[in-house]
């Protein structure tokens, strides 16, 4: 049984929902190889019709994803944000995916919000200028 983190306390992530993290993970792998543009659209389109999540729901999937995944868990700021929307969609919801950079010191990230707040993040998302995003329709912000 995998370990998710939870706080600072490790707690199991049940066997029945791994496969789901896990075919999360894979599909985001192979997205993330596509040109911004594309990997947008394609996020654009599955965002569809989902209702949106909420803070706890996407903090849960985004705790799935870094525990069946050692690069989500890592440095993998892209894979783990695709997978994270991923796995909120298989349950009918949909966070806001966000990338962006920071100048001081220069830095990309891809990120998911929640109701206006970064989920999961340990740094100060807000010096990042967002240049790319797919919003629930309820958050949408051009």
């Amino acid at each position: 049984m995998s370990m998710q983190v939870v706080g600072e306390t490790r707690v199991p992530l049940a066997w029945r929902r791994q496969p789901a993290a896990r075919a999360a993970v894979a599909v985001a792998r192979l997205m993330v190889l596509l040109p911004p543009r594309r990997l947008r659209q394609v996020l654009a389109v599955a965002s569809r019709g989902a209702r949106a999540a909420t803070r706890e729901e996407a903090l849960t999937a985004r705790q799935a994803v870094v525990t069946v995944s050692a690069r989500c868990a890592g440095r993998g700021c892209l894979q783990r944000s695709v997978a994270t929307v991923l796995l909120c969609r298989l349950h009918g919801r949909w966070p806001d995916w966000c990338t962006g950079f920071r100048t001081q010191p220069f830095r990309a990230h891809a990120w998911v919000e929640a109701g206006a707040e970064a989920v999961g993040e340990s740094g100060d998302v807000a010096l990042f200028h967002t240049v790319m995003s797919v919003r629930h329709r309820d958050g949408a912000r051009r």
